[in-house]
């Protein structure tokens, strides 16, 4: 007769493997069918081999027949920690082949208990978020239940790393935890995200329209900026995580993880001294820029195809993470406009809030003219941009490459509000205006009464050039720190990082600014 300790462990195994088969072969096998992992599957490739270790798998609901709510073990969501590249995360993934995702009290309970586990211990926090939604038979419950993660993603904001990962649908109260968190990552084709769905959208407009085109990946990534990361499948959306948390301290309290990628500190490019063309209104790649001076020419742009006249992103210096920005003349000649303005803001508050030195390259002609900007709120949005760079306390570095005009030139990290080391190519351009737009100013009445009146605007146009469209007068006045070889710039922001590692910078005592949101 069997021993009653060895019943109670297979009655154990038994249950244990029908909370690993989720909602069954025949759910398993249609999750398959349109390209997606499962949500058990998702997590053992997310983090290193063996390194799960799972809470609450036989956690269940409350079942109600009448309502046909039944009940499954696990409740819909897989809960736990495990490691990337041997460092400690918390993570959550939903899943959909049990009641489509849904999340209720328990369900909701599990997510908000490995939050609170990330808080306190200062790791990372990953969801990985296939849902249908609130589950309808719980009513208010399963409200409630969005408000209690909502809570949590706030007060762990700026305290430990909170990433997102929309891996399927994400509709109504849902979305409101990834657009808390600090990156969102979306999956083309298999996932989407929306306050209201095609079918709301037919009843109040009439307009006809997919899931895809209303909140796809290419929709978020492209023209709304909600989601930083877009990527072909559920494996290369991984991957990439895996890859953004290699630059990304644990917590708010440690540094960023260093890695030597044997690459000289010293190390010269001669071909950057011919980066930046004779001609002023001539366009290059600030991405060239980019490559050359980052260790491994490795670099992780964010919002990539977001508001692409400004470059933000993660590389290495001198084996140190840093956050970048950079305007893009290739783009829109590299303005600063609404949605570039709120990208690079929200980028800035990320990286002080977690210790990232900031190195910011700088070629913008000014703020993008014009009645649809002004009525977009282009003020509003300018402002949190100089606002989330003049309450920025980590190292900050300013390397000003060609034009720095007008307000965007203050606006862009600027030794007036606040960076610590200003640097200049000798092609910079620092000026109240451009130097055609301050000669038809400055000389009107005398080019109006010219026989020539081209001439002489050209003619004034190069003086004006001559005299201020250069670094050499902001230099004279300590606004410039130096002004350097476009071929030693690696070395330069990289030993101005070293004088700057023990940079301490107190703030006035408040409970929190008020950035014109």
């Amino acid at each position: 007769m069997r021993k009653p300790d060895q019943d109670i462990l297979r009655k154990l195994e038994t249950m244990k493997d029908e909370a690993f088969l989720g909602g069954g072969e025949k759910r398993i096998d249609a999750q398959h069918s349109k390209g997606k992992l499962t949500a058990r599957e998702r997590i053992l490739l997310l983090l290193d081999d063996d390194s799960f270790e799972e809470f609450d798998l036989l956690m269940t609901g409350r079942s109600d027949q009448s309502m046909g709510l039944g009940e499954y073990p696990g409740d819909g969501v897989i809960t736990g920690h495990g490691t990337i590249a041997g460092r400690e995360v918390f993570v959550f993934s939903q899943d959909f082949t049990i009641m489509g995702g849904a999340l209720g009290d328990a369900h909701s309970k599990k997510i908000c208990k490995v939050m609170d586990h990330a808080v306190r211990v200062g790791a990372p926090i990953i969801g990985l978020n296939d849902s249908g939604g609130a589950r309808i038979q719980e009513g208010v419950e399963s409200l409630g239940a969005y408000g209690e993660i909502f809570h949590r993603n706030v007060r762990a904001s700026g305290v430990v790393p909170q990433i997102s990962c929309i891996m399927g649908p994400c509709a109504g109260g849902a979305v409101y935890s990834p657009a808390i968190t600090d990156f969102t990552f979306m999956v083309e084709n298999t996932s989407y995200m929306f306050v209201t769905g095609p079918n709301v959208v037919k009843t109040v407009t009439h307009q006809d329209i997919t899931s895809e085109d209303l909140g796809g990946a290419t929709v978020h990534s492209k023209k709304s900026g909600v989601t930083h990361f877009a990527f072909a499948n559920d494996i290369v959306c991984l991957r990439e995580v895996r890859r953004l948390m290699k630059y990304l301290p644990s917590n708010n309290r440690e540094p960023a993880p260093l890695l030597d990628l044997k690459d000289p500190a010293d190390r010269t490019d001669p071909a950057l001294d011919y980066l930046v063309p004779a001609n002023p209104n001539q366009t290059y790649d600030m991405k060239i820029l980019i490559e050359s001076i980052l260790d491994g020419s490795e670099f992780m742009e964010v919002h990539a195809n977001f508001a692409k006249n400004i470059i933000v992103g993660f590389g290495r210096l001198g084996g140190q993470t840093i956050g970048l920005i950079a305007n893009q003349p290739a783009v829109l000649a590299g303005v600063l406009d609404v949605q570039s303005s709120e990208k690079a803001a929200r980028f800035v508050r990320f990286c002080d809030t977690f210790n990232i030195p900031i190195v910011c390259l700088v070629d913008v002609p000014g703020f993008l003219p014009g009645p649809e900007q002004e009525h977009g709120g282009i003020i509003r949005h300018g402002a949190k941009l100089l606002y989330a760079f003049s309450e920025a306390t980590v190292p900050r570095i300013t390397v000003i490459i060609r034009k720095a005009y007008g307000g965007a030139y203050v606006v862009m990290n600027s030794k007036h509000i606040g960076s610590d080391i200003c640097l200049a190519w000798p092609t910079a351009e620092i000026a109240v205006l451009g130097p055609k737009g301050a000669a038809e100013i400055i000389f009107r009445k005398e080019i109006k009464e010219a026989d020539n009146p081209d001439e002489v605007l050209t003619q004034k146009t190069e003086e004006y050039r001559e005299m201020y469209a250069n670094p050499f007068m902001a230099a004279k006045r300590g606004f410039i720190d130096d002004v350097i070889k476009p071929s030693e710039t690696r070395h330069r922001i990289i030993r101005s990082l070293q004088v700057l590692e023990n940079k301490k910078e107190r703030k006035p005592k408040r409970k929190h600014g008020n950035i014109p949101l």
